[in-house]
Formats: structure tokens, sequence, C-alpha cells
């Protein structure tokens, strides 16, 4: 190796880009109920056209965090807080409220679609027994010609 291969660097300025942590540590994000209502809202906006990833990456968030506050609004807990009243996690009672109200949503879907696929069934039957009475009475005029 030939020493004009070898090149002494002399300066000690900051690396560019500077890593993450370059200023500090930050501070934790807190978000008030009316923030997590705002989030809420925004993402099911963003889910209904395909964009729930994109805004979850725009506005720094997990979907552990969206979880956890669907949980909390649909338990009451969000509801009715004062700017900057602190929430925390939802009681044994609260989490109860709100894996029922789930589960009672789930189930009025199911019956929803089984009702739906009822009725359709029925109209099919119907339709099926009309279409075999005029095929009978159709032979049973063929037959007395």
């Amino acid at each position: 190796m030939t020493s004009s291969a070898i090149t002494a660097v002399n300066h000690n300025e900051p690396m560019d880009p500077p890593h993450p942590r370059a200023d500090g540590p930050r501070r934790r994000r807190a978000f008030t109920a009316s923030d997590k209502i705002a989030h809420l809202h925004a993402y099911e906006q963003a889910c209904e056209h395909g964009e729930g990833g994109a805004y979850l990456r725009r506005e720094g968030l997990y979907s552990s965090l969206i979880s956890e506050w669907r949980k909390q609004r649909d338990a009451g807990v969000l509801a009715g807080k004062r700017p900057g009243e602190k929430v925390g996690r939802l009681t044994a009672e609260q989490a109860e409220i709100a894996r029922l109200t789930r589960e009672l949503t789930r189930a009025n879907q199911r019956l929803h679609t089984t009702e739906a696929a009822l009725d359709i069934m029925g109209k099919a039957h119907a339709y099926a027994g009309d279409r075999h009475r005029v095929r009978v009475a159709s032979s049973l005029v063929s037959n007395s010609r």
C-alpha cells in the first residue's frame, strides 16, 4: 500500500446525517382524549380508502395505539373528558363492557347476514316451487289433449 492511498482525517466534525438521538432523548408523546378520538376518526376514514397504514406512518402511530384507543372509546372512557384530563388504562369492568360491546356488534352483523341469506333462500325456494308447479300444470294440460 502506498502512502498516497492513505489519507489522514484530522477533522472531528459531526457526521452527516446525525444519528436519530443526536439531539438527546425525546419526551414521550401524550394524547388527550380529543386527540385520540380525532386520530381514531381520521384512521377509520383512511382505512375506508385502503390508506390506514399510510396514515399511521405519516402520524408516527402504531396500530397497537389505535387498538387501545378503540377499546377506551368503546368502553366510554374517552367520552366526556375535559382537555388535558388524564385517561388511564381500562378498569376490569370497563374492559368487560368493551369486550361485550364488540361481541354484540359481531353477533348483530352475523344475524343480519344470516337473515339476508335466509331471505334469499326463501325466495329461491319459492321460485323453484313455482317453476315446478308450472311444469306439472303444463304436463297435465298436454296429457289431457
